[in-house]
């Protein structure tokens, strides 16, 4: 079994050859302005424009915890939109990162990867703002993703 790579660098500009995959977490409130998703959106105005239309006519879709929406930016590469945290702050509830809810998409995550024949990159994942740790995350990852023999690469910004 491969082993998650871990980079210094900026996951919206992901290395390797092929297609790849960027995978970020989002909250399920429709909030998209703090964090990761800036640097996103710096770069493609795809990604947060279909989170928000998810968001929107979410009465008639899948929008909630534990999906994955995959939108692509370019030829060879996609975004992955996963709601893994209930609402935005750390509250009486805790912090709002949703481990199960980011383990199920991750499944999801899987598949697509395989589907597209993709490259897993990603920031860590659940542990910026959403509070997670990733004493928690990286064995969702490695169970989900690289146990299915997908090439997944982690990006701490410098």
């Amino acid at each position: 079994m491969s082993e998650i790579t871990y980079v210094r660098g900026d996951a919206t500009a992901p290395q390797g050859k092929g297609v790849k995959l960027i995978v970020h977490v989002c909250n399920d409130l429709g909030g998209w302005g703090k964090g990761f998703v800036l640097a996103l959106s710096r770069r493609w105005p795809e990604p947060e424009a279909a989170y928000r239309r998810w968001h929107r006519e979410r009465a008639g879709n899948d929008f909630a915890l534990g999906a994955a929406q995959f939108v692509q930016v370019g030829p060879y590469l996609w975004v992955a939109n996963l709601v893994g945290q209930r609402g935005m702050r750390t509250g009486s509830n805790g912090v709002p990162v949703r481990y199960e809810a980011i383990d199920t998409a991750l499944g999801a995550v899987a598949a697509r990867a395989g589907e597209l024949g993709a490259s897993v990159h990603m920031p860590r994942i659940g542990c910026g703002l959403a509070g997670g740790r990733w004493s928690r995350i990286e064995p969702l990852i490695e169970r989900r993703l690289i146990s299915t023999g997908l090439s997944v690469t982690v990006y701490d910004h410098d």
